[in-house]
C-alpha cells in the first residue's frame, strides 16, 4: 500500500493580486475553501515581516477558519521575536521556519540551521511547548539535515527550486543530480526520525519525480497553482496536481 502524500496549497499570492489594488479582493480565506474543497490537505501561508503579501488579518481570518474545519494551517515565517509572538498567539498547527531576505522575490534558498543553530534551537523548542509542529526549510544537504535533527523539529521541508529551475531551463544532467540529492536527503532524514515534506517552484511538469520519492509526505505548493488559476480555476488546478501526485505514488484514483 503506498505511502499517503499530502498536498499543502500555499494562498500568498492570491494576497499579492489584492494587495495590487488595495481592498479585500481576492480574498485569501475564499482561496483557502475553495483549497480545502478540491482536495488540499491544508493551507500554507507566510507572514512575511514587510507584509508584502499576506497580512496579520489574512492570518487571523485562516486561523478561524482552519480551526473551524479541523483542518491544519502551516504558518512559514523568519526566525524572528516578532513572528514568534505572532505564532504563540496563533498556535497553528505547524510552523514552518525559513529564510527571510527583504529584496528577494521569493525565498531563494534554505535555513542555514548550522549557522543559526544557537537561535534556531530555542525558538523550536517554544513552538514545539506550545503545541505547534515545526518544520525547517533547508537545502538537502546532510550537514543541514543533521543539524536540523538536532533543534527538536519534528520536520524538514526539502528545497526543491533548484531542481524544478534545471528541469524548466533543460539541464537535464543537472536536474537527475538534484533529483539525487533530494532523494538522498530524504532518506537520511526518514532515518533519523523526521517527517519529510518538500516544496519551491513546483509544477506540473515537475511534481512527479518529488511525489515518487517514499519518504516524502507532504508537498506544498502556491506560485504555479495560482498562475493556473487564472486560466482553469483553482479547483482544476488543484485537483489535476492531485491527480499527478496520486499516479506517481501509485494511488489508484
Amino acid at each position: 500500500m503506498p505511502n499517503p502524500l499530502r498536498l499543502g496549497v500555499n494562498i500568498d499570492h492570491v494576497a499579492t493580486v489584492r494587495n495590487a489594488r488595495g481592498g479585500q479582493y481576492p480574498d485569501p480565506v475564499r482561496a483557502a475553501e475553495e483549497a480545502l474543497a478540491a482536495g488540499a490537505d491544508g493551507i500554507t501561508a507566510h507572514l512575511r515581516e514587510d507584509r508584502r503579501h499576506i497580512s496579520d488579518a489574512d492570518i487571523d481570518g485562516l486561523s478561524t477558519l482552519l480551526n473551524a474545519e479541523a483542518r491544519p494551517l502551516n504558518l512559514e515565517m523568519a526566525v524572528t521575536q516578532e513572528m514568534l509572538d505572532i505564532a504563540l498567539h496563533h498556535r497553528p498547527h505547524a510552523v514552518c521556519l525559513v529564510p527571510e531576505k527583504r529584496e528577494e522575490r521569493t525565498t531563494e534558498g534554505g535555513l542555514d540551521v548550522v549557522g543559526g543553530h544557537n537561535w534556531i534551537t530555542p525558538m523550536v523548542g517554544k513552538l514545539n511547548e506550545a503545541g505547534s509542529r515545526v518544520s525547517l526549510f533547508i537545502g538537502a544537504d546532510p550537514e543541514q539535515i543533521a543539524a536540523a535533527h538536532r533543534t527538536g523539529a519534528a520536520v524538514v521541508e526539502l528545497h526543491t527550486g533548484a531542481y524544478c529551475d534545471a528541469v524548466r531551463e533543460g539541464r537535464a544532467d543537472e536536474a537527475a543530480r538534484e533529483l539525487a540529492s533530494l532523494t538522498a536527503g530524504a532518506t537520511q532524514a526518514a532515518g533519523l526520525g523526521l517527517e519529510v515534506h518538500a516544496g519551491h517552484g513546483i509544477d506540473y511538469d515537475t511534481v512527479a519525480a518529488v511525489a515518487a520519492i517514499p519518504e516524502v509526505m507532504e508537498l506544498n505548493i502556491g506560485h504555479f497553482l495560482i498562475g493556473e488559476a487564472i486560466f482553469v480555476g483553482l479547483g482544476p488546478a488543484i485537483r489535476r496536481m492531485r491527480d499527478l501526485m496520486d499516479a506517481a505514488r501509485g494511488v489508484e484514483p
